[in-house]
């Protein structure tokens, strides 16, 4: 409309509000150049720059200005408009390969209001942004257009689909009415002639009852293949339902309808073996959705209980749950104990003890005890959720196999259909030859031409490989990921946490001048159950483990000497708790006596017992056992009066049991483990030489741990690449800034850690460091089987093709060997991922509790 329009021909229904986010218009300064660039237009009624919100709200006249206009204006003024959009998932169950993804694809772009598209074969699942009005009924109904059923997905059961077995399907019915049509059709052509009249005759060819009967298995059997054909061709998608249908028609349409209902037959049933083994790559997902049960039964205030759906928990709620039932949401123990199996979660085959205070997770059972759970996390944030929400985007990020894979597909099929149309045409004009043979043999190329096994070959095996991870408890975030770890030379591995438990211990107690264990724990634990120092709360927590000093002497006067230790009156008697240096110039720790039990020597105990005086036992703690302590990675604690010395104690942080094993059984593989830790010299010495490590660093800060993941890349770097691939294993937290600077970055002890599940790209959902050597063997066997599966498909593509021209090859060879064949051999092969499984170490190797 011109500018001239008159004021009066303008209504109330004209005007409209417009909001839109402009996150770079962050300051006044950038509000005032967006204003000025949008007034400029006519029809603008109100401008409102919302620069805390990024949020630009406008108010125009309709018949004046339009939607477009005001974003081009606000471009014009060098700013960026971002549409809100909300993701849609969709379920599309006979979406099971690229080529009918690609036609889904295309269909949605063409669609009012859809933008991002993601494609999910492998799971059958489509998710689309959508903006303004755009609903799911909008975005189903466009992939109905491109010839797929498709349900908005409700929630967790519906997101990989109907369960149905496709071999009951619509389609296996007309694929089987087909087969039979066929049979008679050769019966009668072959066995019984007599019985095989001509019935009519056609522009000069004859038509038999065999023919006849070809023609209908062709239209029976391949109506969806025709239908898919339509869409294919109405959305400008050169893939394999195109082609199939462009072969079945130019058979009956040349008088060759045997070959017409064979390729449509054949063609049919291997979809449906195709679906049928997609159909169990899916499975391994509706597995992990299944962990989580349907319903739970929620304990009222008043002590009733109601079955409600699981969905439907609140945080608050307080569940009920009782042997053999699964845990319907994350939460904390409020009542009863009970071992619980966690292994759909951490993949730990041992049960671990629950009881009050202690947090659980949805999906896991409680084995013997009943339970009364409060919940922490609703259904759609629970561990499980999240980890059935990571499986599925993994498919989101391909592969650099995947990427090649796509881009040589593109190439692959127009050169091959082309071929096809020059083998089927040009001899015959050229050369006068049989126009029969040489439209079978184009025939014959147009089928192989469809790379489907070829392009599914990556993705299929991914997946795979991805659900048996997260079933033994190790969350892969990417197929890149997956593939990345096995071209990990280097495994760097934090040391507090990782390689030991994280949490200090009393390791050793040795009594001094006739006082026993008991004695020596009873009052350290006494004056340091006011402390809140780390160390004095492992003594603490280790005596009442014994059942040592939990009737408190008479404390009294505790004070905290700042870096040295702490000090009380237990019974009147002032007592000292701390480092050697706390008993300088106080006790004599250069000249003790050793409380031995039953005629033990000091030899035995690892000490020279070289006499100082007429009494048996000395001991020079300084000199001997401090050395020998810390040179094993502990902290020493010694416990005394002014009198002197009544024992030592040796604190340390744990070695895991299975680290030893893990380290050995990585470097076995060829992986070469480095330790990298801020923690001091002796102790990573110590720690190193326990778990079979040869390189290690210590006191390293964090910038420097980064410094030393650049290092280990440089020095992994070959030929092949000018820089190498190092994987870190670290707690996800503390190690955050290592982990997302190596090649691969792998959190331990993951499971309900929402930092650790962000930002790592493998998370071990337990401690368990025998993962990380089956993480490596997996990695490696999904790397060779995505290889094996990529040229083998092209080998057998490019020998198909190489035997056409020749004869040797026939349009049931290029169905059953090149398309069926090749497609279920891809898929079978990925399913071997799931065979692998991890490893533990032999019970004879484990070191005692």
């Amino acid at each position: 409309m011109s500018e001239s329009t008159p004021e009066p021909s303008r209504s109330a229904d004209s005007s409209r509000t417009l909001e839109l986010r402009v996150p770079e218009m962050d300051c006044p300064s950038c509000a005032g150049k967006v204003t000025n660039s949008v007034e400029r237009l006519d029809g603008i009624e109100g401008l409102d720059p919302q620069v805390t919100s990024g949020r630009l709200v406008v108010e125009y006249d309709s018949t004046l200005a339009s939607e477009r206009e005001i974003r081009e204006r606000v471009r014009a003024a060098g700013y960026e408009v971002v549409d809100a959009a909300s993701e849609l998932s969709v379920a599309v169950p006979g979406m099971d390969c690229p080529s009918c993804a690609t036609k889904v694809e295309n269909a949605l772009e063409s669609t009012d209001g859809v933008d991002e598209i993601e494609t999910r074969p492998a799971s059958g699942r489509v998710t689309v942004s959508v903006t303004g009005e755009t609903d799911a009924d909008a975005v189903v109904d466009a992939i109905g257009a491109a010839g797929y059923d498709a349900e908005p997905i409700g929630g967790d059961r519906d997101r990989i689909g109907s369960g149905e077995s496709i071999l009951r399907s619509r389609r296996a019915v007309t694929t089987g009415v087909g087969a039979v049509l066929v049979t008679a059709g050769l019966v009668f052509e072959f066995l019984l002639p007599a019985a095989d009249p001509a019935l009519f005759s056609v522009i000069g060819r004859t038509y038999h009852l065999s023919a006849l009967l070809y023609i209908a298995a062709a239209a029976v059997a391949g109506v969806a293949i025709l239908r898919n054909g339509y869409y294919s061709a109405r959305n400008r998608s050169l893939d394999i339902d195109l082609l199939m249908a462009t072969g079945i028609i130019a058979s009956v349409a040349a008088h060759h309808p045997f070959e017409g209902a064979t390729l449509a037959v054949l063609f049919s049933t291997a979809e449906l073996l195709e679906r049928f083994s997609m159909d169990r790559a899916r499975d391994s997902l509706r597995e992990l959705m299944d962990l989580s049960p349907d319903t739970a039964t929620v304990k009222g205030e008043d002590g009733t209980e109601e079955t409600v759906p699981a969905d439907a928990l609140d945080p608050g709620d307080v569940v009920v749950v009782r042997p053999g039932e699964k845990i319907p949401a994350d939460g904390v123990v409020r009542e009863g104990e009970s071992a619980i199996d966690q292994s759909p979660i951490t993949g730990e085959s041992v049960p671990a003890d629950k009881t009050v205070g202690d947090e659980v997770y949805a999906g896991t059972i409680p084995e013997s005890g009943y339970l009364e759970v409060e919940v922490t996390s609703e259904a759609e944030d629970s561990t499980i959720a999240r980890i059935v929400r990571m499986v599925e985007d993994a498919e989101r990020e391909k592969t650099e196999r995947e990427q090649f894979v796509d881009r040589f597909a593109s190439v692959y099929t127009p050169i091959v259909v082309s071929l096809a149309v020059a083998v089927a045409v040009l001899p015959p004009l050229l050369a006068g030859w049989s126009w029969n043979t040489w439209f079978l043999r184009g025939l014959t190329l147009l089928v192989i031409a469809c790379p489907c096994a070829f392009v599914i070959s990556t993705p299929v095996s991914v997946v795979s490989g991805i659900t048996s991870a997260a079933r033994n408890g190790v969350l892969i975030k990417g197929g890149r990921h997956l593939e990345a770890v096995d071209e990990s030379d280097v495994l760097a591995m934090d040391k507090t946490g990782t390689l030991t438990e994280g949490d200090l211990s009393v390791t050793d107690v040795i009594p001094l001048e006739g006082a026993d264990e008991e004695a020596v724990l009873r009052r350290a634990s006494a004056v340091e159950r006011r402390s809140e120092h780390p160390i004095g709360q492992s003594i603490v927590s280790y005596a009442e483990e014994r059942d040592v000093g939990m009737d408190d002497p008479d404390v009294s006067n505790f004070e905290s000497l700042t870096g040295k230790g702490v000090r009380a009156e237990v019974d009147g008697t002032t007592h000292y708790v701390g480092k050697p240096d706390l008993f300088d110039g106080l006790a004599d720790l250069e000249h003790a006596h050793a409380t031995t039990d039953g005629g033990v020597s000091l030899a035995e105990l690892g000490y020279d017992g070289q006499s100082q005086c007429d009494r048996e036992g000395c001991l020079d703690v300084l000199a001997e056992v401090v050395p020998d302590l810390e040179s094993e990675g502990k902290t020493v604690v010694i416990v005394g009066t002014e009198d002197g010395p009544i024992g030592v104690v040796g604190v340390a942080d744990r070695v895991r049991p299975e680290a030893k094993w893990a380290v050995s059984r990585l470097q076995e593989q060829g992986v070469r483990v480095v330790m990298l830790t801020g923690d001091n010299e002796g102790t990573a010495r110590a720690i190193a030489n326990e778990v079979g490590i040869d390189e290690y660093h210590a006191e390293l800060l964090p910038d420097e741990k980064l410094e030393w993941i650049d290092r280990l890349e440089d020095e992994d770097a070959n030929d092949d690449s000018d820089h190498g691939r190092v994987a870190m294993v670290g707690d996800g937290i503390n190690d955050a800034p290592a982990l997302a600077t190596a090649s691969v970055g792998i959190a331990m002890g993951a499971a309900g850690t929402d930092t650790a599940l962000e930002t790592a790209d493998v998370a071990l959902m337990a401690d368990d460091l025998t993962r990380l050597p089956y993480l490596y063997e997996l990695s490696g066997e999904a790397n060779d089987v995505i290889r094996q599966n990529i040229w083998a498909s092209l080998a057998v593509k490019a020998v198909l093709a190489a035997g056409v021209p020749f004869g040797l090859v026939t349009v049931i060879h290029a169905v059953v060997i090149g398309d069926m064949g090749m497609s279920l051999g891809v898929t079978g092969n990925a399913m071997r991922l799931a065979n692998v499984e991890p490893e533990t170490p032999d019970a004879d190797l484990e070191p005692d509790a």
